[in-house]
Protein backbone atom coordinates (compact mmCIF):
# COMPACT_ATOMS: atom_id res chain seq x y z
CA UNK A 1 0.00 0.00 0.00
CA UNK A 2 1.58 3.36 -0.69
CA UNK A 3 0.25 6.72 1.51
CA UNK A 4 -1.56 9.10 -0.36
CA UNK A 5 0.37 12.64 0.06
CA UNK A 6 -1.88 15.31 0.97
CA UNK A 7 -0.53 18.93 -0.25
CA UNK A 8 -1.69 21.88 2.08
CA UNK A 9 -4.89 23.23 0.34
CA UNK A 10 -4.34 27.10 -0.84
CA UNK A 11 -6.98 29.76 0.37
CA UNK A 12 -7.84 32.08 -2.44
CA UNK A 13 -10.05 34.95 -1.64
CA UNK A 14 -12.89 35.39 -3.85
CA UNK A 15 -11.91 39.13 -5.47
CA UNK A 16 -13.65 40.97 -7.79
CA UNK A 17 -11.84 41.35 -10.97
CA UNK A 18 -12.48 44.26 -11.82
CA UNK A 19 -9.45 45.71 -13.87
CA UNK A 20 -10.91 49.17 -14.28
CA UNK A 21 -11.55 48.60 -17.99
CA UNK A 22 -14.54 51.34 -17.58
CA UNK A 23 -13.51 54.93 -16.59
CA UNK A 24 -13.89 54.45 -12.55
CA UNK A 25 -16.37 56.42 -11.05
CA UNK A 26 -14.63 57.42 -7.45
CA UNK A 27 -11.33 57.14 -5.98
CA UNK A 28 -11.00 54.53 -3.04
CA UNK A 29 -9.24 54.98 0.16
CA UNK A 30 -6.71 52.00 0.36
CA UNK A 31 -6.74 49.37 3.34
CA UNK A 32 -3.32 49.47 5.14
CA UNK A 33 -1.91 47.75 8.47
CA UNK A 34 -0.08 50.20 10.58
CA UNK A 35 3.18 51.38 9.80
CA UNK A 36 2.02 50.39 5.97
CA UNK A 37 2.29 53.50 2.87
CA UNK A 38 -0.77 53.60 1.00
CA UNK A 39 1.20 55.17 -2.00
CA UNK A 40 4.06 51.68 -1.94
CA UNK A 41 0.87 50.04 -1.78
CA UNK A 42 -0.89 50.91 -4.71
CA UNK A 43 2.61 51.24 -6.48
CA UNK A 44 2.87 47.71 -5.98
CA UNK A 45 -0.07 46.97 -7.06
CA UNK A 46 -0.14 48.17 -10.01
CA UNK A 47 3.06 47.05 -11.25
CA UNK A 48 2.52 43.62 -10.28
CA UNK A 49 -1.12 43.05 -11.42
CA UNK A 50 -2.50 42.26 -7.80
CA UNK A 51 -5.72 43.07 -6.49
CA UNK A 52 -5.66 45.60 -3.53
CA UNK A 53 -9.13 46.71 -0.95
CA UNK A 54 -10.19 49.80 -0.10
CA UNK A 55 -11.90 50.85 3.35
CA UNK A 56 -15.44 50.37 1.93
CA UNK A 57 -14.28 46.68 0.39
CA UNK A 58 -13.82 47.51 -2.59
CA UNK A 59 -11.07 45.39 -4.80
CA UNK A 60 -9.68 46.06 -7.56
CA UNK A 61 -6.43 46.05 -9.63
CA UNK A 62 -5.73 49.74 -9.98
CA UNK A 63 -4.87 51.24 -13.33
CA UNK A 64 -5.22 54.94 -13.01
CA UNK A 65 -4.14 57.54 -11.04
CA UNK A 66 -7.59 58.57 -9.22
CA UNK A 67 -6.75 62.38 -8.27
CA UNK A 68 -9.03 64.05 -10.75
CA UNK A 69 -12.03 61.62 -9.27
CA UNK A 70 -13.98 62.61 -6.11
CA UNK A 71 -13.03 60.24 -3.13
CA UNK A 72 -15.63 57.46 -2.49
CA UNK A 73 -18.47 58.39 0.13
CA UNK A 74 -18.23 55.47 2.33
CA UNK A 75 -14.21 54.87 2.25
CA UNK A 76 -14.23 59.07 3.51
CA UNK A 77 -16.62 58.21 6.09
CA UNK A 78 -14.66 54.94 7.54
CA UNK A 79 -11.44 57.14 7.43
CA UNK A 80 -13.42 59.94 9.34
CA UNK A 81 -14.87 57.84 11.85
CA UNK A 82 -10.83 55.99 12.35
CA UNK A 83 -9.76 59.99 12.54
CA UNK A 84 -12.01 60.69 15.35
CA UNK A 85 -10.62 57.55 17.69
CA UNK A 86 -7.27 57.56 16.22
CA UNK A 87 -5.37 61.23 16.97
CA UNK A 88 -2.38 60.12 14.81
CA UNK A 89 -4.38 60.03 11.29
CA UNK A 90 -3.90 62.82 9.32
CA UNK A 91 -6.79 65.30 7.69
CA UNK A 92 -6.97 63.77 4.56
CA UNK A 93 -5.21 60.25 3.45
CA UNK A 94 -3.32 61.84 0.76
CA UNK A 95 -1.47 64.11 3.31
Amino acid sequence: MSELQTMPAEVIPEVDQDTETDEPIVAHIVKVEPGESATAKVLEARINGTPIEALCGHVWVPARDPKQLPVCQACKEIYDMYRVFNDGLRDSPGD
